[in-house]
């Protein structure tokens, strides 16, 4: 539009020049700076949906979210010829041009150019657009613009729908938009070429004569051909002028020809001001007239429909042939034109037409909307499809069953079709929308079968294993991306693996990234088939497993894992390869194995501790094995809760505390302790005459073991143990914890155990009291002569022969000293030694990052930071940002902690951390087999709503996000609390992963595929993902794995 109005005022421009020669233009760079403006993947997606959606506000609202990207086409040469098939819907949706034209100008500029579009603009267009190379879109868009069909006009008349009788009032009801708009696009017009002193006319004289000195005599004549006619239609709606002796013009109050009628009906219909003619125009209802036009030439009244529509043959009134010119009774006169035959004859031709009414186009016409009425019945049929899905794979349930799967058999209720089915069956039954496709499905599917043909042919029922097979790969692919798009926005990430053997024997590998966005994430991307064990395979299995994800390795700042060689070997340990693609990657191990080893060094140390969790063990495995022992069990029991004893395994955290707390209570608290219970009921079973003979002699032995006060002693032992470890065990357990704080968690259970390390009258006087407690409950039982032993019995040692000249005597140890010395002692410090250890290597670690602590900021507040701090951590940064140099960090880090008091003083929201609770009857879910894939079963893990310490790393980099500090004034600084926050302090993550995978790869899904393993592993565990995926984006996605459901479910 600019290049044709420059062209006007130029008068020429060489062929050969570009279209911008001078400032402005349609490639232009103007500034533009609109909110919610889309780029990248999310533009890309809104331009996909553009090309399905049916709703309009939609339809704007997605328009002009990519208008910047549209601008950026509009401007690349290359990219320009593509605007109308990329954007589709600038064909088929009005006011989408009106809505570009406002945000690139102003509201009133804006409608100022669409206001000259039908009089000045659009002829031009049309021109210039004859000289470009002719392709088939560019062909059809002149067909169209030259066309029958006026755009504005169908507009304006549709307001009002057409009947089979069309009366007198039908066309009155017709509104005047389009004439409004054309008499002040003539007005805007007239005063513009006023106020510029007629520059169009002028200027263009003066400019004409210039360029015919430079071109030649064809392009001269060329030109001048277009000034004129410019010229002329910009004053031809006013009054014929002068310009009709140059060019003939249209007689727009004689019968149009087929092809004129575009322009016939943009110029009709006139209609005199009110004030000259305040009546004619208007029905007695104030409803106006506007198939009424009026010629200021002949003064006469014409009908513009009947104009253009009556047969020439036809009688032709008043309104037609020479326009009514008789002024007396003009209304009455108006209203038999308006009852006539002839005109409701051509008013119903005129909607027709406004509406494609040929007979082509209304079979196109109904073919599309039959079309879209099956697409928007498919696609709310996938709707549910999809729903039903997410909720399959979020509770970790079997989609699929053995048989009854085609839809011919669904009628059956009497038979199992698998989970998906049944819930889609059960759903048809409240909603009609998927009761109607259902039936459908079955009826044809019965057809065919009934036919003898084989396969599904041309049926489409949605509900086939394939189409549910496609919607789990797509919703697992999006998961994926979700996380994906999270850890490219958080620019690091640190990884943790693991491996399990699940049901069938296999080796699984589950793989989690954990990163920072606002809160800190451990998500699930890939469970593999492992085919070998060394540390390269794993590091080309996680390297794959990122290029998948379209991530870069170099960015892992850190790995967790467990302490296997082929893990952390020096040499050729997963860690060190890693190291190699990574260099400043931090390998940790996992703090909660490395406790897990400290437990298992304690309770191996001396036979009595190892003789305790192994009688422990035995007591429950050998009361579950028989139905008849489980019976005196529970008749026996008095626990409220109706707990049952569990096996201890080898690698469970919890397992061994929560074993010895259900039998011996709490250290110094054996008011819930199940002792009294568990010794009853071995008597009962020693007593039980229909019992076999070796049941009843181990029943015999085993409450011999439990009567004895070493036995009492051993288990208060470690029930003081357990007291400051268990705590961290759970800790350890939890989702988003830092390095920080886990390490300052270690330290405070190693100083808690080491100030209790020699304090054996603590144990003495909780085992007296746990005597006390256990014999006044046995005496109250009828017909028990049972008691507990109540001290260590003395043992009687052989007395050595003196040898001559011997003057030392070896006196014995009372038997209480002697277990003080040999057992507690041994304990004790073997727990204080092996977790000091242990753990020496991450306190190493640690000691890098306690400047970050807050809890140290007021000694970096008065003492400063020494000269080394802060190089490690800035060598690992300094590949994010080349800003976090040594200088940098200390004093970002100075400034936070002086400001710190003052920062924590807000108030801050809670936020939700993922912790462990210790399930009061775990072993619910266990199924008493020696077999457990899974090693990590154990705490229930909810989410629990913390307040703020404002004490820990999480609260710093949280509080820096608040005040929004990350972007400028502490950006270096925040930067390595995130650097923080990313590493894994433990592989828990994986751990809870392998309980998922029991529940979803169990005995009854043994043959499960892996592909479909790890997408319902991905929906199981990331439940929030899940949830919250778009169900259209899932839908479309799916349509575009085959043509078939492209037709299908596609717009």
């Amino acid at each position: 539009m600019k290049t044709v109005y420059r062209k006007i005022r130029r008068g020429s421009v060489l062929p050969d020049s570009p279209l911008d020669v001078s400032p402005g233009g349609p490639r232009c760079q103007r500034a533009t700076n609109f909110e919610d403006q889309l780029d990248g993947d999310a533009c890309k997606e809104a331009m996909s949906l553009l090309n399905h959606a049916t709703d309009k506000s939609q339809i704007f609202q997605k328009m002009r979210q990519t208008f910047q990207h549209r601008q950026k086409l509009v401007k690349d040469r290359g990219s320009s010829v593509d605007i109308l098939s990329t954007f589709q819907r600038f064909l088929d949706t009005k006011g989408l041009v009106d809505q570009d034209f406002t945000l690139l100008f102003d509201a009133e500029l804006s409608t100022r150019l669409l206001q000259k579009w039908d009089t000045f603009f659009r002829p031009n267009v049309i021109k210039e657009a004859k000289r470009l190379s002719s392709t088939a879109e560019l062909s059809q868009l002149l067909l169209s613009a030259e066309g029958d069909l006026d755009e504005a006009r169908v507009s304006e008349f549709s307001q009002t729908q057409p009947s089979d009788d069309v009366d007198q009032t039908m066309l009155g009801e017709i509104t005047t938009t389009s004439t409004d708009i054309g008499k002040d696009a003539l007005s805007v017009s007239a005063r513009e070429s006023e106020a510029s002193g007629s520059r169009i006319e002028t200027e263009t004289d003066k400019e004409r004569d210039v360029a015919s000195t430079e071109a030649g005599p064809a392009e001269k004549e060329t030109e001048s051909v277009e000034v004129e006619t410019t010229e002329v239609e910009i004053q031809s709606r006013e009054a014929p002028g002068p310009a009709e002796k140059q060019i003939q013009i249209m007689n727009y109050f004689a019968r149009p020809k087929s092809k004129d009628l575009s322009l016939f009906f943009q110029y009709h219909p006139q209609q005199t001001p009110k004030r000259t003619l305040p009546y004619i125009f208007n029905s007695k209802d104030g409803i106006n007239r506007s198939w009424l036009t009026y010629c200021e030439e002949s003064h006469a009244l014409f009908c513009t429909v009947c104009l253009a529509f009556s047969k020439p043959s036809a009688f032709e009134g008043a309104f037609v042939s020479g326009g009514m010119q008789s002024w007396k009774h003009v209304h009455q006169r108006i209203e038999e034109h308006e009852r006539s035959r002839i005109h409701q004859d051509c008013a119903e031709a005129y909607f027709l037409r406004a509406h494609k009414g040929d007979i082509e186009s209304r079979l196109r016409g109904n073919q599309l909307s039959l079309h879209q009425e099956q697409v928007r019945r498919k696609r709310q049929v996938m709707d549910r499809v999809v729903n039903v899905v997410k909720v399959i794979g979020k509770q970790g349930l079997s989609y699929r069953g053995s048989e009854f799967e085609a839809a011919y058999t669904l009628e059956d209720r009497n038979v199992g079709h698998g989970n998906f089915l049944e819930m889609i069956i059960l759903l048809s039954m409240y909603d009609p929308c998927l009761q109607q496709h259902l039936t459908e499905c079955i009826e044809k599917s019965k057809k065919q079968h009934e036919a003898g043909a084989r396969g599904r042919g041309s049926l489409v029922t949605l509900l086939s294993k394939d189409t549910i097979n496609t919607v789990v790969k797509v919703i697992s692919g999006l998961i994926r991306e979700k996380i994906a798009t999270e850890v490219r926005e958080a620019k690091m990430f640190s990884v943790q693996i693991d491996t399990t053997q699940d049901i069938t024997s296999k080796d699984q590998c589950s793989v989690i990234l954990r990163y920072v966005t606002d809160v800190v994430h451990e998500k699930l991307v890939a469970l593999v088939d492992c085919e070998a064990s060394t540390g390269q395979y794993f590091l080309d299995l996680l390297k794959e497993t990122l290029t998948r994800l379209n991530l870069d390795v170099s960015c892992c700042v850190g790995s967790t894992t467990d302490g296997a060689a082929n893990m952390q070997g020096s040499y050729k340990g997963f860690s060190s390869f890693l190291s190699e693609e990574a260099p400043k990657q931090i390998h940790v191990w996992c703090y909660a194995h490395v406790l897990n080893l400290v437990l298992a060094d304690t309770t191996g140390s001396v036979i009595q501790s190892a003789s305790l969790f192994t009688l422990l063990n035995d007591i429950a495995v050998f009361i579950r094995e028989s139905y008849k022992r489980m019976k005196k069990w529970e008749e026996t029991s008095t626990d409220k809760r109706h707990r049952i004893l569990s096996p201890i395994g080898q690698t469970r955290w919890w397992a061994k505390d929560a074993a010895l707390t259900k039998v011996f209570g709490s250290f110094g608290r054996p008011d819930n302790a199940m002792y009294v219970d568990l010794v009853l009921t071995l008597t009962a079973i020693q007593l039980e005459g229909s019992m076999k003979p070796t049941a009843r002699a181990k029943a015999k032995g085993y409450i011999e073991g439990l009567l004895k006060f070493e036995t009492i002693l051993t288990a208060q032992i470690f029930l003081q143990i357990f007291e400051h470890t268990s705590p961290l065990s759970k800790y350890l357990q939890t989702s988003g914890m830092d390095l920080l704080t886990a390490h300052r968690l270690v330290v405070g259970t190693e100083d808690g155990l080491k100030k209790c390390v020699r304090d054996f009258s603590c144990i003495k006087e909780a085992a007296g009291k746990f005597v006390v407690w256990a014999n006044g409950e046995l005496l109250e039982k009828e017909d028990c002569e049972i008691e507990v032993e109540v001290a260590l019995p003395e043992k009687r040692f052989k007395k050595k022969k003196i040898m001559p000249g011997e003057l030392a005597e070896d006196e014995p140890l009372a038997a209480e000293k002697d277990f003080e010395v040999t057992i507690h002692n041994v304990i004790m410090d073997t727990v204080t030694q092996s977790i000091h250890e242990r753990f020496a290597i991450s306190g190493k670690l640690c000691s890098d990052f306690a400047c970050l602590d807050p809890k140290n900021f007021p000694e970096v507040r008065d003492k400063g930071l020494p000269g080394s701090a802060m190089q490690n951590l800035s060598s690992c940064l300094i590949k994010f940002d080349a800003r976090a140099t040594t200088e940098t960090l200390q004093t970002e880090l100075a400034s936070l902690a002086t400001q710190w008091e003052r920062l924590k003083l807000s108030p801050i929201e809670e936020y939700k951390v993922r912790t462990s609770r210790e399930n009061d009857s775990p072993e619910g879910t266990e199924d008493g087999d020696e077999e457990e894939p899974c090693d990590a079963e154990g705490p229930e893990l909810v989410n629990v709503n913390c307040s703020m310490c404002k004490n820990c790393a999480i609260c710093v980099y949280l509080i820096l996000a608040q005040y929004n500090l990350l972007t400028n004034s502490y950006h270096v600084i925040g930067l390595a609390y995130k650097f923080l926050l990313t590493l894994s302090t433990t592989q828990v993550a994986c751990e809870r992963s392998f309980s998922t995978l029991k529940f979803v790869k169990n005995r009854l899904r043994s043959t499960i595929a892996q592909e479909h393993l790890e997408a319902f592993m991905l929906m199981a565990t990331e439940k929030n993902i899940l949830m919250s995926l778009d169900t259209d984006k899932v839908i479309n996605k799916v349509a575009e794995t085959s043509n078939l459901l492209r037709r299908q479910l596609m717009f």
